[in-house]
């Protein structure tokens, strides 16, 4: 079994305590911080995949994620000049009257892990906040809006309508949650939607890549 192979499996198995130091023996092994990072994204995906089907539950996804940022850490000062270039800011949140933020946090640590830098605005954001951040902070390439209640999907629409209407240019917006469905992206707007954290990584690359 391969080093990146074996921290991979331990990423999937959220053992946060074991990951760092797999880490370090695959980069003392000789293999590339931006190759490692690859084989932890995809064990995420495998996750991401498993949660969506129902063979997972959120504290096993919220233990991989941990592990894999415990892992992200030891690799950071590996990544910086390295094949890793950084993707831009993203703006992420969850939506005015929505409390909701494990989904949130992942899709941040995901997004995070393959090279944004992130401007977390917390729960309960109003339209407004989401514009102000984006115009705020620099090299902002994304915003992401999260909600998990059906009830919060106007907010969702009208943080769409005023990030689009407000003259912020290069910015693509990408939304996801429980009740958010690819129909009701582009119904609002959207530039992209992700189902889960891990394809919400993949969507936000190719959106800013594109």
């Amino acid at each position: 079994m391969s080093k990146i192979a074996e921290v991979k499996a331990m990423v999937e198995a959220g053992k946060a305590k074991l990951v760092p130091g797999l880490v370090q023996e695959a980069l003392d092994a000789g293999n590339a911080a931006g190759d490692i990072l690859e084989g932890m994204i995809e064990s995420m995906g495998v996750v991401g995949d498993k949660f969506s089907s129902g063979e997972l539950f959120v504290p096993e996804m919220l233990m991989a994620a941990k592990a894999m940022s415990k892992g992200v850490e030891v690799l950071k000062p590996h990544l910086t000049g390295d094949s890793a270039k950084s993707l831009g800011t993203c703006v992420i949140g969850t939506v005015a009257g929505d409390l909701h933020d494990i989904g949130k946090n992942l899709v941040a640590m995901m997004l995070e892990s393959v090279g944004f830098t992130i401007v977390d605005l917390g729960v309960d954001v109003s339209a407004e906040k989401f514009v102000n951040a984006a115009k705020d902070n620099a090299n902002v390439k994304l915003v992401a809006c999260s909600g998990l209640l059906t009830t919060t999907m106007p907010a969702m629409k009208e943080t769409v309508n005023l990030l689009k209407s407000s003259g912020l240019s290069g910015v693509k917006v990408i939304v996801g949650g429980a009740p958010v469905s690819q129909e009701m992206a582009d119904m609002i707007g959207a530039d992209g939607f992700a189902a889960d954290a891990g394809g919400a990584a993949v969507k936000a690359k190719e959106l800013v890549s594109a």
